[in-house]
């Protein structure tokens, strides 16, 4: 494992610079609404807030290549100076990072992006998106102890929401959605209408019927913190699916691993081997509702599929 203090003070010192966790412009990593024509302009009154969540997936697995070489290594101890080193990932410039990122998963995470918009559109919900409103939450840093970063952080998102009027917000995934509908309040004082994506839809059978059940890897967040594990169990039941809970499912789910990637690699492949096996024993293939599960959950060999991805393709 690696000191955590020098994982938090890297992190920290990026999302100061960048406004997120990697040191990249946000510009180059958050392009998935230039092929959605249309959604920069406010047909409706709630913004979609990603929270960069899923286009930072392509990042976060390019990081933890690294990071995975280095645990255990006597280079450990030098992640403090990784803002210093031309050789370590924290201090790539913003472009070589994004170089070393895999296009075909670029792609595929910000196609989830564009699915979703796709399905609250089908669903008849007014919202619009704006890179410039749009920022990474500050989840990480909280996760990780730093309260006085992330409330710095979450402060300048909250002025730049108001900024530009925002009120109702659709977020995308559960680390974003907890920390703009729980956080916030308590950290800013400030209070938005936040609703996950998922609890807008309005879809109907489409060729889900007959098809073999799916298994649900419900996220912390949605399942342990916000009760809202229901939501995406309503959707396939819309969309004619069945599904199969695994054992530790809903506001008791077990948790895959994902958020302990930034301190230890190896911590993260404990957790996530023994949420695999629960979800093998369905037998079933599985579906989830959240960026950093799916990437974990793919890494592991499972059969995994995003609950916006599956919902694309019955509807």
């Amino acid at each position: 494992m690696f000191n955590p203090r020098d994982i938090i003070d890297l992190i920290a010192a990026n999302v100061r610079q960048s406004r997120n966790p990697f040191g990249v412009p946000s510009t180059r990593f958050n392009t998935w609404w230039r092929k959605m024509p249309g959604f920069t302009r406010r047909p409706g009154e709630a913004l979609l807030f990603t929270g960069l969540m899923y286009q930072a997936i392509p990042y976060i697995e390019a990081t933890t290549r690294y990071l995975e070489r280095l645990e255990g290594s006597r280079w450990a101890d030098y992640l403090r100076w990784a803002r210093f080193s031309r050789y370590l990932p924290g201090s790539l410039p913003g472009r070589g990072l994004s170089f070393l990122t895999s296009r075909a998963e670029k792609q595929k995470f910000n196609g989830i992006l564009q699915t979703i918009c796709r399905l609250l559109t089908k669903s008849g919900v007014g919202f619009f998106y704006h890179p410039e409103m749009d920022f990474y939450s500050g989840i990480l840093l909280y996760d990780l102890g730093d309260q006085e970063g992330f409330e710095e952080h979450a402060r300048f998102v909250v002025r730049n929401l108001k900024l530009h009027g925002v009120h109702k917000i659709i977020t995308v995934d559960p680390h974003t959605t907890y920390a703009l509908k729980e956080l916030y309040p308590k950290y800013t004082g400030e209070t938005f209408e936040v609703q996950p994506y998922f609890t807008l839809l309005r879809l109907s059978a489409g060729g889900g019927n007959g098809q073999g059940p799916v298994a649900i890897h419900d996220p912390c967040f949605y399942g342990r913190y916000l009760q809202l594990s229901e939501g995406p169990r309503q959707v396939l039941r819309d969309l004619g699916l069945k599904y199969v809970e695994v054992r530790n499912s809903g506001e008791f789910t077990s948790c895959c691993g994902g958020p302990a990637e930034s301190v230890s690699p190896a911590l993260n492949r404990e957790i996530l081997d023994r949420r695999v096996a629960e979800l093998k024993a369905s037998g079933a293939p599985v579906v989830t509702l959240c960026p950093i599960c799916l990437a974990n959950l793919l890494k592991a060999g499972l059969a995994v599929e995003d609950l916006a991805s599956l919902a694309g393709r019955y509807c």
